[in-house]
C-alpha cells in the first residue's frame, strides 16, 4: 500500500518524521503480500515469507505513539529474520485521535488471526507465532500476549502466541508511570482505560516467555517500566529475559534490530527457537 493511501495521521514530531525517513529508506525495495481484515486502510498487513516452508512467524507492529505509523515501515527486518528461517509480518492499525482504545488492540488481534489462517497459503508454522513491536507497538504486543478474552471469539487456540517481544514497550499507564502526559488513544478519561490497557495490570496466571527490550539510552520511563514488567513476570513465576541494546535511544535501538552485530537480533532468533524447542 502507498503511504498516501492511508487516513490523514497527527504531524509527526522532528523524532518521528526522521525515523520514519530511516526505516522507509532501509525498506525500499522489499517486497511482500498484503492482505486486509477490515474497512479500514490501517487494518491490514504484509506477509514477508520465509524462503523455506515450516518456520516460525514473528509479527512485529510499527511505533509511532499511537497516532502515527505504517506497516511498510517494519521491511527493513525481511531480509535478517527471513535469513534465519522466520517469516515477518507486519501489520497496521486504526490510530489516535480518531480511533480509541481498544480500537487498536481489535486490529492487532485480528491481524493474528489472519496470520493464523495464512499459514496453509505461505507454508509457514502457525503452531510458532511471535508477535513483537517497537513503542506502540510493543504496547500492544504485551497486552495481547498476556490477555485471554480475544483468541476464542477469533476462532484461535488460547496459546495462539508463542512468546512475545517488546522492544521499547509500554507496560502500564496508570497514575506515576513516568509518562508526561496521557496519551489521547486512552480516549475520555473515566472509562479506566488506563489499566484496561496495561499490561502490567491484565496478567493473568498464565503468559508465554517474554523477551523484552529497551536501549540504555532509551527513555527513562520505559526503561522502569521494562525492568518492573519483567520482575512482575519472574516473580509470578512466568518466563521473562531482557535485552539492553548498549548506546541506544529509544529510536535507535529500533534501527539497530536488524544488524547482526547488535544485540537484539541473534538474542531475538535463539530466544525464539529455544522457546519452541527448535535447535539455535
Amino acid at each position: 500500500m502507498l503511504i498516501q493511501d492511508y487516513p490523514p495521521q497527527e504531524p509527526p514530531t522532528e523524532t518521528l518524521l526522521f525515523l520514519h525517513g530511516r526505516l522507509m529508506v532501509l525498506a525500499e525495495g522489499i517486497e511482500g503480500e498484503e492482505h486486509r481484515h477490515g474497512d479500514d486502510p490501517s487494518q491490514s498487513l504484509i506477509v514477508y515469507p520465509a524462503p523455506e516452508p515450516g518456520g516460525p512467524v514473528l509479527i512485529f507492529m510499527h511505533g509511532g505513539g499511537w497516532t502515527n505509523g505504517y506497516k511498510e515501515e517494519m521491511a527493513f527486518l525481511a531480509p535478517v529474520l527471513n535469513a534465519a528461517g522466520f517469516t515477518l509480518v507486519s501489520n497496521s492499525y486504526r490510530l489516535a485521535p480518531r480511533h480509541v482504545f481498544p480500537a487498536n488492540a481489535d486490529d492487532a488481534a485480528e491481524a493474528v488471526a489472519r496470520t493464523w489462517r495464512l499459514a496453509e497459503r505461505y507454508g509457514y508454522d502457525r503452531d510458532a507465532i511471535f508477535i513483537g513491536g517497537h513503542s506502540a507497538g510493543g504496547h500492544l504486543a504485551g497486552l495481547l500476549a498476556v490477555t485471554s478474552d480475544w483468541q476464542a471469539a477469533r476462532g484461535l487456540p488460547g496459546d495462539v502466541i508463542k512468546g512475545c517481544l517488546p522492544i521499547s514497550g509500554t507496560f502500564d499507564f496508570t497514575p506515576g508511570c513516568g509518562l508526561s502526559m496521557r496519551p489521547r488513544f486512552l480516549g475520555p478519561e473515566g472509562r479506566f482505560n488506563e489499566v484496561k490497557a496495561s499490561p502490567l495490570f491484565r496478567l493473568g496466571e498464565t503468559a508465554p516467555p517474554f523477551l523484552i527490550a529497551h536501549g540504555t539510552e532509551d527513555f527513562p520511563h520505559l526503561m522502569v517500566q521494562a525492568k518492573k514488567f519483567a520482575m512482575v513476570l519472574r516473580a509470578r513465576g512466568l518466563a521473562a529475559e531482557t535485552v539492553e541494546v548498549p548506546d541506544a535511544t529509544h529510536g535507535t535501538v529500533l534501527l539497530m534490530a536488524a544488524e547482526t552485530d547488535k544485540p537484539w537480533l541473534p538474542a531475538a532468533t535463539h530466544w525464539m527457537r529455544a522457546v519452541l524447542g527448535r535447535r539455535a
